[in-house]
C-alpha cells in the first residue's frame, strides 16, 4: 500500500494527497458494497435480491478512477522514495510496507473472503446459514488460491522491484518516454491518447472492460493497464510543481469532460453500439477524473484535515479488512424487507464502522501500525504533574 505519510522535500508533506487516499480508500467500501446490489454483470457471484441501478452508476463511475488514481500517486510516492533513499532505500521500503504486511494477513483475508462468500452463497441457494461447498461447484469461480482483493498490494510490490532496478540504468534511458507523457499530460487532448493503451488491454475482456484476475501471475493486459498509470506517476513526481498547478487550474474542466465521455459510455451501452468505442470513452473518463481528482485535493484539502486525516492514517488497515466484512454483512442483510438503497447504506456504514473501530482499538497504537504505517501513534494519557494533570 502507498505511504502517502513519506516527508516530501524539505520536510514538507502533501496533506492534499493524504486527503485523497482516505476518500479513495473508502470509495473502495462504496464500490465492493454497491456490487452486490447492481444489475450489470459483476465478477462478485454474491448478489442480493433487491437491486437498483444507482448501485451500477456508483460502481461503474467510482471503478472508472478510483484505482487508476491510485496507481498514480503509487508511482509518485515511489519516486519521492527513490530520489530522497536512492533504489536501493526504496526496494528496502517497500520490502518492509508491501511484502511483509501481504505475507503475514493475505492467507487470513484469502480464507475470511471465502468463507464469507460460501456463506453469502448458502443463504442465497438453500436459504439457510452454512458452508455447503454444492452450491458453487457449477460456478464459474476461480480455482486454488487468489490474491482477492489485495491484487493492487501485489502488483503495486513488483511494480516498485521493477522501478528501483531500472533506476539503476542510466537515466537518459528513459528520459524521452518521461517527457512525452509530460507533454501529452499537458495537452487538453492528451488523454485521448493516453486512453489507446487501456483500450488495447481491455480488447479481449467483456465489453472492453478490464478486469482484474486476482492471480499471483497477472497477464500481461493487467501489467499494461495499470503499468500506464504507475508509469505516469513516475513521472509525475519530477515534474509536480507544473502539473500539480495544472491539475488545480483545470479540475473542473476535467471533471466535466469525464463525465461527458461516461455518459458517452453508457449511450454506447444502452444502444449497444460498438463495445470499443464504450471502452475507450470509459478510459477517457477514468483518465480525466483522476487528472480532477489529484487537482481538487490540491485545490480544496491542502491541509490536514481532521476526519480525513485519521481517515488517511487507517486507510492500510481499511483496505486490508474491508472486503470480507462487505460480504459478511451482504449475507446478513440478505433477504429482509429492505430497498436496496437501504441495504447499501447499512453495509457502508457497518462495515466503515467495524474497520475503524478495529484500527483505534487493535492498530493505531501497536506494532500493526508501525507495520503498516512506520509508526505507531502514542496513547493520550494524563499524568500527575506537581499536583496537576497535564495531557
Amino acid at each position: 500500500m502507498n505511504d502517502i505519510s513519506t516527508p516530501l522535500a524539505a520536510g514538507a508533506r502533501l496533506h492534499a494527497l493524504d486527503n485523497l487516499r482516505a476518500i479513495l480508500m473508502w470509495l473502495g467500501i462504496v464500490l465492493h458494497v454497491t456490487a452486490i446490489y447492481g444489475f450489470e454483470p459483476s465478477p462478485i457471484i454474491w448478489r442480493d435480491e433487491q437491486r437498483t441501478v444507482v448501485a451500477d452508476l456508483l460502481m461503474t463511475s467510482i471503478h472508472a478512477f478510483r484505482m487508476p488514481a491510485f496507481f498514480i500517486l503509487a508511482g509518485f510516492f515511489a519516486m519521492l522514495l527513490a530520489r530522497s533513499r536512492g533504489p536501493g532505500g526504496l526496494l528496502r521500503h517497500r520490502l518492509a510496507r508491501l511484502a511483509l504486511p501481504f505475507a503475514l494477513f493475505w492467507p487470513f483475508l484469502w480464507v475470511a473472503s471465502g468463507f464469507a462468500a460460501l456463506a453469502f452463497m448458502n443463504r442465497i441457494v438453500l436459504g439457510q446459514w452454512g458452508l455447503d461447498q454444492t452450491v458453487i461447484a457449477n460456478l464459474p469461480i476461480p480455482q486454488g488460491p487468489s490474491t482477492v482483493h489485495l491484487w493492487f498490494l501485489w502488483m503495486l510490490l513488483w511494480f516498485c522491484v521493477a522501478t528501483s532496478v531500472l533506476l539503476r540504468l542510466p537515466r537518459a534511458w528513459f528520459a524521452p518516454a518521461a517527457s512525452l507523457l509530460a507533454w501529452l499530460a499537458r495537452q487538453p487532448w492528451g488523454f485521448a491518447v493516453l486512453a489507446l493503451p487501456l483500450l488495447a488491454a481491455g480488447a479481449g475482456y467483456p465489453r472492453g472492460i478490464l478486469m482484474a484476475s486476482g492471480a499471483f501471475l497477472p497477464p500481461w493486459n493487467e501489467w499494461l493497464h495499470n503499468g500506464m498509470f504507475f508509469v505516469f506517476g513516475l513521472m509525475l513526481h519530477g515534474r509536480q510543481t507544473e502539473l500539480f498547478a495544472q491539475f488545480q487550474r483545470r479540475w473542473a474542466h476535467c471533471a466535466a469532460a469525464g463525465l461527458l465521455f461516461y455518459l458517452g459510455t453508457g449511450v454506447v451501452m444502452l444502444r449497444h453500439g460498438p463495445e470499443l468505442l464504450g471502452a475507450y470513452s470509459y478510459h477517457c473518463a477514468g483518465w480525466l477524473w483522476s487528472f480532477a481528482s489529484i487537482g481538487l485535493a490540491l485545490k480544496f484539502l491542502q491541509s490536514r484535515h481532521v476526519v480525513l486525516g485519521y481517515l488517511s492514517d487507517s486507510a492500510y488497515w481499511v483496505y486490508l479488512l474491508h472486503f470480507p466484512l462487505t460480504i459478511l454483512f451482504g449475507a446478513l442483510l440478505y433477504q429482509l424487507p429492505m430497498p436496496a438503497l437501504v441495504k447499501i447504506a447499512i453495509n457502508i456504514a457497518a462495515t466503515t464502522l467495524v474497520c475503524v473501530g478495529s484500527y483505534q482499538l487493535f492498530v493505531r497504537h501497536t506494532w500493526i501500525s508501525t507495520l503498516l504505517n512506520g509508526k505507531r501513534h502514542p496513547r493520550s494519557a494524563r499524568v500527575a504533574h506537581n499536583g496537576v494533570g497535564v495531557a
